[in-house]
């Protein structure tokens, strides 16, 4: 099986690296941009797996972890998302989370995210599929239209709770009263020290344990159904397209390299070149909202 024959997917782990881990067994060839001839490939692929990371999103107006977004206030993000940081100022995390949370729900889907919803209604019709295997955990792959989504790092419009373990969809704005008007980035601004009590609640009869965002922290293990469903796509798929992400966090960062392990070609589309470039048979450069829409558009082989 792909995902367990490697200790990392094992464990499940979320972690970031910013060094490149030994790959699978592939020789490295710089890879292709000729978009004419990944057309021709898309055009008799009939399992398409699509693995988007937060650069998808991040056309959207979602900030994403990295660069200038990289610190919220004085303390780095993969700082504050963490197990280790709730337990101890479950306040501030909460503060950190509800601004990502009215940052999203007032974002809408990317051109990216709409030539996949599209791309994934139009194969249907055709017998062929199209599953989404993103490490966003927004909402705009739903708004915009996918129907088969595997959200491997969880859903920041879903809350957990700490104490029954019940899951919840939650979009309300803001999630509590207590959380409203706070979050603010600006380093200058103090935390708001909310008491426990006052942060969003179960809402299960007789609970009232303390809620969390139902995100895959740094650290924690990987949900193990999703990654089976993940596993099963890996190994069916004959085209696969990695759009929007650094490949920096594991183990999302080895499922290209992966599926190309196979022999499957592998898609690249990002603004710049990744770790895992050179295991990849395309690259294409550029925002993804300009390079995905005509990769994704209708062949003139389809059947109108």
């Amino acid at each position: 099986m792909l995902l367990r024959n490697r200790a990392v997917f094992a464990r499940g782990l979320r972690v970031c690296s910013t060094r490149l881990m030994k790959g699978p067994a592939v020789v490295a060839a710089r890879p292709i941009s000729d978009m004419s001839e990944f057309r021709k490939v898309f055009s008799n692929a009939k399992h398409i797996a699509i693995i988007t990371g937060a650069g998808v999103s991040a056309e959207s107006g979602v900030p994403t972890f990295r660069g200038e977004n990289e610190k919220w206030r004085k303390w780095l993000s993969q700082d504050l998302a963490t197990p280790e940081a709730f337990s101890r100022t479950p306040s501030r995390v909460w503060e950190f989370y509800h601004y990502r949370r009215e940052m999203a729900l007032n974002k809408k889907p990317s051109a990216a995210h709409l030539a996949i919803a599209e791309c994934e209604a139009r194969l249907s019709k055709q017998g062929r599929s199209v599953v989404v295997i993103t490490q966003s955990i927004d909402d705009l792959h739903r708004q915009a239209g996918s129907k088969h989504v595997l959200k491997v790092h969880g859903n920041l419009m879903e809350t957990r709770c700490v104490s029954c373990g019940h899951v919840s969809v939650n979009r309300r704005s803001p999630i509590c009263a207590a959380l409203k008007d706070k979050g603010s980035p600006d380093p200058d601004v103090a935390d708001a020290q909310i008491p426990v009590d006052k942060l969003p609640r179960c809402g299960e009869s007789d609970c009232r344990g303390l809620l969390r965002p139902n995100v895959v922290f740094f650290g924690e293990t990987l949900d193990s159904h999703i990654l089976t469903k993940v596993e099963k796509e890996m190994e069916t798929c004959d085209l696969c397209l990695v759009v929007g992400t650094s490949s920096i966090v594991y183990p999302a960062a080895m499922f290209g390299p992966q599926i190309a392990s196979r022999g499957v070609p592998v898609a690249e589309f990002n603004m710049n070149i990744t770790p895992k470039s050179e295991y990849f048979t395309y690259h294409f450069q550029g925002p993804c909202g300009t390079t995905l829409p005509p990769a994704l558009a209708p062949h003139e082989s389809e059947a109108l």
